[in-house]
């Protein structure tokens, strides 16, 4: 921890330093300047649902991509498995307002494509209306517009230095004629990371451990682009489109060292070979159009669009084994996947303002079909007690309809009440073994948010929501396949959702000082277990997903501030949070041992100056203590990261270098022990979040933006297409 104040500290002198610079600079050019710097919005804006981490001018965007921006932004954390989280919950992701169709690894790896430097905003959503499809907290990042006249766009070019080395490029074009827009985006990287872990099983029948250790060198060849096309029809009406490809050619080695005990006394030993090669593609369309009275503040958005997500890879592992008896054997297994996803859906959303209230009503609804298939094949030495073919099939239907209703009362209560009804069907099968599974159910999600200002200073903001979060489609898939010697995944057709309640308040104080409190309750969840089962005669270990039920009650304290100094050239931002979680129940009925009560403190801090020695020059860094408790998992020690960049900029020749360093005084590493009834895993990993790099951005055209967001009357209703 002192290693990592001690560049905070040096950030801090350098401030205070450009600060005693001031005396030197003409009057009217500090008037000029405080006039500009004045105008920007705070880093950090808290309202009533949302904190909106305000981007689009920050020096953190060189060089970066939207994953690496998202990990800096405030409330959110993203834990060993690419899960992000917000206030430690399970979120959804939205682009610009509609929903993507990825989670975890699959969507790190869309987010790499993008570049930050499109980054206008991004929202975190605690308390989503009805609007949102209802999976807890909502993460909106919203991306910059550009309407000025003719061409304009931007290079970018970037070096990384991780434990490998590693490049990515980007190019976006924007074009505007009257009433016609079209962006371009296109992006190319060639990553390279490097990862080591290990694992210590704990049986508790035989007293049995297994020790795994493993290094894994990856490497991804990345090539995307995005296209968007609008069209003003009039000032009412609005026609355009949206493209999105990304595809993904990936290879990876790796080795890994197993040893076996029983009771203490060494069973056996193993070294693991495994190379790896993937590919995965990922084409979206959008055609939308807009109906906007402005004069009447009435607005019909309708989306119709289509997802299809396809990978297919190969992986091929080598198991060198001895005995204790002296004894040796060879075993090989290989792994054939074939992914392919297909989602349809058709989005229609209105709203109008109600009499001269000022109460606003929103109505819509959406039809969402899900089409997946999931071939799996296994070939080797190997094979006894498993199914070396299968075809997994799962579709789903959701239809979904909203209501919200807004209004103010008294010019001091603002409130919003709003309930949505989903209704799923889906279905899901193996086509060798015959299994099956056919299910439906509806399920109302009611909303409130009650919002009372005391005065310009003080407010007093309540909310509650009840979510749901659904399992992804490959958290069924009950196929078998290896994964380190001796460790199987598959899925679990029997899972269930978790519905959960929480309650949220918030208050505001100076528009500055900001507490929170939530309460959250559920009585089942659904997390990883590991199994000990026999297969082909060996004893081997089974990671899946599988319901626990008990009740859990999570509370929560944040406190919150932004601060500007210096003519608003500083700013900072400081958070921090205090969770206790309360397992009892949930401990007991499911027999685990881990504890009954955790408690943990994160913490996070944005800071960032613009113009020092007033030379252009921008510097930014970023320090986040955050721990990753997740049902049945508990963090053993809490994790630190840092970032610390400066960007300069040459106004004449539209150009910006930027120097980011990762993590330098402490490589960012997880370790978490897993229960349950059969014993407990601890895991750690350190993560290749680590390094130095450096950018360089050719800007050209007239670089003016326009934020792209709602209208008021949708921020008031809490809108999202």
């Amino acid at each position: 921890m002192k290693n990592i104040l001690i560049p905070i500290a040096l950030l801090a002198s350098l401030f205070t330093f450009a600060q005693s610079q001031k005396d030197t600079i003409k009057s009217s050019e500090k008037e000029i300047e405080a006039v500009t710097v004045i105008a920007r919005k705070p880093t950090v804006e808290s309202k009533a649902d949302r904190t909106v981490f305000n981007v689009s001018n920050s020096s953190i965007l060189a060089g970066n991509t939207t994953w690496d921006v998202l990990r800096m932004t405030p409330l959110v954390s993203i834990d060993n498995n690419d899960a992000i989280k917000a206030e430690g919950e399970s979120v959804t992701v939205y682009i610009n307002d509609r929903k993507t169709v990825f989670t975890g690894k699959e969507l790190k790896e869309y987010l790499k494509t993008i570049p930050a430097d499109n980054l206008m905003k991004i929202e975190v959503i605690t308390s989503p209306s009805s609007r949102y499809e209802a999976t807890g907290s909502v993460i909106n990042i919203v991306l910059k517009k550009r309407d000025d006249e003719g061409i304009k766009g931007s290079v970018t070019l970037n070096n990384r230095q991780n434990t490998k080395n590693s490049q990515y490029t980007n190019l976006n074009l924007n074009y505007h004629k009257k009433n016609f827009t079209q962006t371009f985006s296109g992006s190319y990287g060639d990553n390279t990371y490097v990862q080591r872990s290990s694992s210590l099983f704990n049986w508790y029948a035989d007293k049995s451990t297994n020790q795994i250790d493993s290094y894994v060198t990856g490497r991804s060849k990345s090539p995307s682009f995005s296209s968007t096309s609008e069209y003003e029809i009039n000032s009412k009406n609005t026609v355009g489109v949206i493209l999105e490809y990304y595809q993904s050619n990936s290879t990876s080695s790796s080795k890994a060292s197993r040893i076996n005990h029983i009771d203490g006394v060494f069973e056996s030993s193993s070294e693991q070979n495994q190379n790896a090669t993937g590919l995965n593609r990922n084409l979206g369309t959008n055609l939308f159009y807009k109906w906007y009275d402005k004069e009447k503040n009435k607005i019909l958005d309708v989306n119709v669009g289509t997802n299809y997500y396809g990978q297919s890879g190969e992986s091929y592992f080598i198991n060198d084994k001895l005995f204790a008896d002296g004894s040796s054997s060879m075993e090989q297994i290989g792994i054939l996947s074939d992914t392919e996803n297909r989602n349809y859906y058709l989005k229609i959303d209105y709203t109008q303002p109600l009499g001269k209230s000022g109460a606003t009503f929103e109505v819509g609804g959406k039809i969402n079909f899900n089409n997946n298939v999931v071939p799996n094949d296994l070939y080797g030495d190997i094979l006894a007690g498993l199914s070396s073919h299968d075809i997994f099939h799962y579709e789903d239907n959701i239809s979904s309809l909203y209501a919200n209703y807004s209004r103010t009362f008294f010019k001091k209560l603002e409130t919003r009440v709003g309930l949505r009804y989903e209704y799923i069907d889906y279905r899901m099968r193996q086509d060798v073994s015959g299994k099956s599974r056919k299910d439906a159910y509806g399920t109302f999600l009611p909303n409130l948010l009650l919002k009372y200002s005391f005065s310009d200073k003080y407010d007093l903001t309540l909310t509650y929501n009840r979510n749901l979060w659904r399992p992804w489609y490959a958290e069924f898939n009950p196929f078998m396949t290896p994964n380190t010697e001796g460790i199987y995944n598959r899925g679990n057709m029997d899972l269930n959702p978790n519905p959960s309640d929480r309650v949220y308040m918030k208050l505001g104080i100076l528009k500055k000082y900001f507490i929170s409190a939530r309460y959250s309750y559920t009585n089942q969840d659904y997390w990883t277990d590991y199994l000990q089962e026999e297969i082909g005669g060996k004893k081997v270990s089974v990671t899946q997903e599988s319901n626990f039920n008990g009740k859990v009650h999570k509370y929560y304290l944040y406190a919150n501030t932004n601060q500007t100094f210096f003519k608003n050239k500083l700013t900072v931002n400081l958070g921090l949070g205090w969770y206790y979680i309360d397992n009892s129940d949930f401990n007991v009925k499911n027999g685990l041992t881990n504890n009954y009560y955790i408690n943990f403190l994160s913490a996070s801090t944005n800071l960032s100056y613009t113009n020092l020695f007033n030379k252009n020059i921008n510097l930014s860094a970023w320090v986040e203590v955050s721990n990753q408790n997740n049902g049945n998992s508990n963090t053993n020690k809490p994790n630190i990261f840092h970032n610390i960049s400066a960007t300069k900029i040459f106004p004449k020749t539209q150009m910006e270098v930027s120097l980011q360093l990762m993590n330098i005084f402490q490589r960012p590493n997880y370790d978490a022990t897993t229960y349950n009834t059969t014993g407990y895993v601890r895991s750690a990993s350190k993560w290749d979040w680590y390094g130095a790099s450096i950018s360089f951005v050719k800007r050209f055209g007239n670089q003016k933006v326009k934020e792209n967001t709602k209208t008021d009357v949708e921020k008031n209703g809490g809108g999202a297409k």
